[in-house]
């Protein structure tokens, strides 16, 4: 077989007959999500996920040893003929047909008189039920309990046919009789035949030939009011009601859109790890990471399973063997100086969708591409600002809160990236002018005041955590573009340049005063963050191994906030914020969302 020629797996291809966007999610930009369904299935296929030895399958009939058939190649009416064995995870290609796939199990039969083909009966596993009608053909969904309505026939999926098809014309490639297949749905252990003929045939090579055609051109948009989509693995992927809504803005004339449905995407309960304990080492114990001090002795064990990033931040040694065991999970490391300055990041190779990358490079050579995004960007950070002063200093005027809700508009409106730059310098200027009246220690609001805001070196405390506070959501940001296939020193608003993550600093801009402002307000007015944690020397402020505690410790915190996005009017922690903005961003970049909406709080 050619190396160059590309085989398409039978399972996306069935994936393709379900939702168009997932088959290229999956099968042109390597993307997959695993949720409970998804697992779920996987276990249901552990019984007979163990392939057969090739060497006994080769063996006579009366020299093989008798191998147990699962629950679906057998029933008490249905036993199969003597001369039949199970193969357990078949692996077949075709070059012909450009096909690849592994059927769960097949029953073969040995031909009874020289000349004749053997005969297989594939048996393709599903956890599920089959499709229900009712008499006048009205589908059951899942939610109706068995019983209830009278079934006047099952059936297979639409998905699942187109499966069991392509199955059917690989065992055929190579040389087999195959009379009928079978599906086993095993929530209902409910054996479904399906008789091949030409239909069957016809049907799984148009969806072969659709799937080709699909993967060749530009993502599929997402579907409309879909009820496959809430329970998708790929939903958060996807977004296919936020997407939709965006372009709905632009297609209903003269009234809003209805909100979109309220996909609830998963919760964020993944751990991210940091290490900043000065000589700290960060070594493997089976699937954990162990974590020891100088000395040897150990600090803590936190299995990998549940980790989504580790940060090593000043002076801590990770080993060879960690690195490997995170970068084989796909988890980043990203090191840190003790300022929070990142050094780099270790990404490891993953899916990346090539699609993506190209639209990023193409609509960031166009100047007004990269205008439009940054004004939406730089409005809703200027709007974050004026809410953050609104709600923490009391002694604002309203002429300065009116003068930035102006500038806020004029950003909006902004012809050219240079007058974008004004009306941002006008409102920051305003912004740090005030932030001192958010700080309830005089003694720190005063030091604040006498500086200003600086970041190279950080002259004060405050100064000091805010620069950090960046540092980290720059962190963030660059996981979150990372997961979206976006490449983080591609950016609009800040120019490229060797070195800076630009689309991080992009992304960041709203997030700015609602993550990392937030939280240097809160450790100082909650007394969390005091004197004995900063070092003043000639080389500027910083924290202490105890004052970065303290502030991971309420990074994490906010992180894990609950906050109701203004359009799409549901609740996300700030971290999944991130993400979701991050995807919109590439959405909009392939032209599937026309419009930019980023997060703003009230």
């Amino acid at each position: 077989m050619d190396d160059t020629t590309q085989l398409w797996q039978a399972r996306n291809i069935g994936e393709h007959a379900y939702c168009p966007r997932l088959f290229y999610f999956m099968q042109v930009e390597g993307v997959f999500v695993p949720s409970a369904d998804t697992e779920e299935g996987a276990s249901v296929h552990t019984r007979v996920d163990k392939p057969s030895l090739r060497a006994q399958a080769a063996d006579p009939p009366e020299q093989r040893r008798p191998e147990p058939i699962a629950d679906a190649s057998s029933s008490p009416d249905d036993t199969a003929p003597e001369q039949s064995r199970p193969v357990r995870s078949l692996h077949l290609s075709s070059e012909r047909l450009a096909l690849t796939g592994k059927l769960d199990l097949a029953e073969i039969t040995e031909p009874s008189s020289p000349g004749e083909p053997p005969v297989a009966v594939p048996i393709e596993y599903r956890k599920g039920r089959p499709r229900r009608l009712t008499l006048g053909d009205a589908e059951l969904t899942d939610e109706d309990e068995p019983g209830q309505v009278p079934i006047h026939r099952v059936e297979p999926w639409p998905t699942d046919r187109v499966q069991v098809g392509l199955q059917v014309l690989l065992l055929e490639e190579h040389g087999y009789r195959v009379p009928h297949a079978v599906l086993y749905y095993a929530t209902e252990r409910r054996r479904v035949e399906i008789v091949v003929d030409d239909a069957l045939r016809r049907d799984a090579l148009a969806e072969l030939e659709a799937a080709k055609a699909t993967a060749a051109g530009p993502r599929p948009f997402p579907l409309v009011n879909d009820p496959k989509c809430p329970r998708c693995s790929l939903q958060p992927v996807c977004l296919p009601d936020e997407v939709n809504h965006q372009r709905a803005t632009l297609t209903i004339e003269g009234e809003s859109p209805d909100p979109p449905r309220r996909m609830w995407p998963p919760r964020d309960d993944g751990i991210h790890i940091v290490a900043q304990r000065e000589g700290v080492r960060v070594g493997v114990v089976a699937q954990s990471l162990r974590f020891t001090d100088r000395d040897g002795a150990t600090v803590k064990d936190m299995p990998i399973a549940g980790a989504e990033s580790l940060a090593i931040v000043g002076n801590v040694h990770a080993s060879t063997q960690a690195i490997h065991l995170l970068a084989s999970r796909g988890i980043p490391v990203v090191f840190m100086t003790a300022a929070g300055r990142t050094v780099t990041v270790l990404d490891p190779l993953g899916p990346t969708s090539a699609a993506v990358r190209r639209a990023q490079v193409r609509r960031f050579d166009d100047p007004a591409a990269c205008l439009e995004l940054a004004r939406a960007l730089t409005t809703a950070k200027i709007t974050n600002q004026r809410t953050l002063l609104l709600r923490n200093a009391s002694e604002l005027p309203r002429s300065v809160a009116d003068d930035m809700a102006q500038q806020a508009k004029r950003a909006a409106e902004a012809a050219s990236l240079d007058s974008l730059l004004g009306h941002e310098g006008t409102a920051a200027r305003h912004y740090f002018q005030w932030f001192p009246a958010m700080i309830k220690n005089e003694r720190l609001r005063a030091r604040f005041e006498a500086s200003g805001r600086k970041r190279r070196p950080p002259p004060d405390p405050v100064n000091a955590v805010l620069s950090f506070g960046y540092a980290m959501l720059v962190h963030e940001c660059t996981s979150a573009l990372r997961l979206a296939s976006l490449d983080p020193a591609i950016g609009a608003f800040h120019q490229p340049r060797p070195g800076k993550p630009a689309m991080a600093l992009d992304l960041m801009e709203p997030f700015r005063p609602l993550i990392a402002d937030s939280v240097a307000l809160n450790l100082f007015n909650r007394d969390e963050l005091r004197p004995g944690h900063f070092l003043d020397t000639a080389a500027g402020c910083s924290m202490t191994d105890h004052g970065r505690r303290a502030f991971f410790d309420a990074w994490g915190r906010r992180m894990a906030t609950v906050v109701t996005h203004p359009v799409f009017e549901y609740r996300l922690e700030y971290r999944r914020m991130l993400m979701l903005h991050a995807r919109l961003i590439a959405a909009w970049l392939l032209g599937e969302a026309p419009t930019l909406a980023f997060l703003t709080t009230r």
